[in-house]
């Protein structure tokens, strides 16, 4: 009896030790993220909750998801190969003098926008490009792999997620045929995306002679210690002519056989014209950061167009924490405060910083017909009724929001006034704003707006729409659920 008290005291004094050490580690991890740490205020009154209301819990999600590390590094690190600097500056005084407007008359009114991105990012504008829109995973993906069947030179890949399933099987039988006739393959995966893949995988896909590259790899394994700054870009570029970005990752519920989610619908773009090199000039500075390598060294890589495809306007953003301003966020609030007549956005999350949420009820309060589709159905729970509650204050504000019913919705960009539209990788939330890698394409065309728009308004056929009585008569276990998500979104 008397050992068995003995341990008894044991184990008290260890999990007093313990919990002591908890909370001291609690009060280090507050006053870094009040005093050296530049978060948003929101951010940090949210990880400071996390931290004093679950102890220990919070201390470990903090480590995987909160902290700051490295990013000074990786943007000395990636920093920015800037090939076409001369033709930058060239542009801006393009803009400047109107030249550029009266040139292209699908710029006017947005070459504000058009210079904004030129100076913030570098961001070119191409003029001479052609657009195809996809919105099912298995017409996509079928003409991905015929454009792989035809590459001769090289074909670039980059996927957050990849998965060992029937999908990546079709890809990669055409991929290691194409490398057996000499063309080169470069594939590019985020590894906290692609956690479900072994090893042992890789190994033998690397052995075909596909060249590999994996974006921030596991520590240990296959545990992932960084929740943030992941790739979350999807770019498929093939001999520098055609270039695929947007929702659409490799696997079989992208293709609707995931019976989860059901019908999967996204978006993406098939892109031909000068807007490919800027795509592909995207995709080396990734793959030279995750390889270690500079393909730039190659000049074969960075292709330019012989002859125009088409006449729509593009310009290639991209955003993540090795960028010094929120880019794409601020394309989607500047698109936003431009609209005069209809704005469209469809996004799979809606967890907002506070200029976007603002511009979209200032816009539905001001006679602006606002429009905002959301899924039906979670695939991250939290993160999902986080949005209900963004969605619930447009709703009251007078906003037209629906909720898509027929599978998932995944599709992630804004349309305005059948003129301009964005679309790509980047949800509306503030992970993809400041926290993801992601790339989009800016594109001024009526024709590519308004066939969004008419996309939008056909997929309405398969929606409910979300009535302010709805909105008020929801139940108090979904109230509850609101409230805390809503608490936790400024770091979900």
């Amino acid at each position: 009896m008397e050992v068995w008290t003995q341990i008894g005291q044991f184990l008290l004094l260890a999990i007093n030790f313990i919990w002591r050490h908890i909370l001291l580690l609690n009060f280090v991890f507050s006053i870094i993220i009040i005093f050296f740490q530049r978060k948003e205020p929101k951010s940090a009154w949210a990880w400071l909750l996390v931290l004093n209301a679950i102890p220990g819990v919070g201390f470990l999600l903090y480590l995987l998801a909160g902290t700051d590390m490295h990013k000074r590094k990786m943007f000395q690190i990636k920093g920015y190969e800037d090939l076409m600097n001369e033709a930058v500056r060239r542009q801006e005084s393009s803009v400047r003098s109107l030249k550029l407007e009266q040139e292209n008359p699908d710029l006017k009114g947005f070459s504000d926008l058009v210079f904004y991105n030129l100076e913030s990012s570098g961001a070119m504008l191409t003029t001479d490009n052609q657009v195809r829109i996809f919105t099912d995973g298995n017409e996509k993906f079928n003409a991905l792999i015929e454009d792989i069947r035809k590459a001769r030179d090289y074909v670039f890949l980059q996927y957050y997620i990849v998965r060992n399933d029937v999908l990546f099987s079709r890809i990669r039988e055409v991929l290691t045929q194409k490398v057996s006739q000499g063309v080169e393959v470069f594939l590019l995966y985020d590894a906290m995306g692609c956690k479900g893949m072994s090893p042992k995988y890789w190994r033998e896909l690397e052995k075909t002679g596909i060249r590999l590259a994996v974006f921030f790899p596991a520590l240990f394994g296959r545990m992932q210690l960084r929740a943030n700054y992941r790739n979350h870009r999807k770019i498929a570029i093939i001999d520098g002519e055609i270039g695929y970005v947007g929702g659409f990752n490799i696997g079989k519920e992208y293709i609707g056989l995931d019976p989860k989610f059901g019908y999967w619908r996204d978006t993406h773009l098939r892109i031909t014209g000068s807007a490919v090199t800027a795509l592909t000039i995207r995709y080396l500075q990734d793959w030279n950061y995750a390889a270690r390598e500079n393909l730039f060294a190659s000049q074969k890589y960075v292709r330019y167009p012989e002859h125009p495809c088409g006449h729509t306007d593009i310009q290639i953003i991209s955003s993540g924490p090795d960028s010094v301003r929120q880019n794409i966020r601020d394309n989607y609030l500047r698109l936003i405060h431009k609209a005069k007549k209809r704005v469209y956005v469809q996004t799979p999350y809606y967890i907002p910083d506070e200029s976007i949420h603002t511009a979209l009820l200032i816009a539905a309060q001001s006679g602006v017909e606002v429009n905002v589709m959301i899924p039906c159905k979670p695939d991250h729970p939290f993160v999902y009724w986080a949005t209900y509650s963004y969605i619930g204050e447009l709703v009251m504000a007078g906003a037209n929001c629906y909720t898509y019913d027929n599978g998932f919705l995944h599709a992630k960009g804004v349309s305005i006034d059948g003129e301009a539209c964005c679309y790509g990788t980047a949800n509306m939330d503030i992970r993809s704003f400041s926290l993801n890698f992601e790339v989009n394409a800016m594109i001024y065309d009526e024709k590519v707006a308004q066939e969004m728009e008419r996309i939008f308004i056909e997929d309405l056929k398969l929606c409910t729409r979300i009535s302010k009585d709805a909105y008020r008569g929801r139940s108090l276990r979904i109230r509850f659920k609101e409230q805390i998500s809503r608490l936790l979104s400024p770091v979900l």
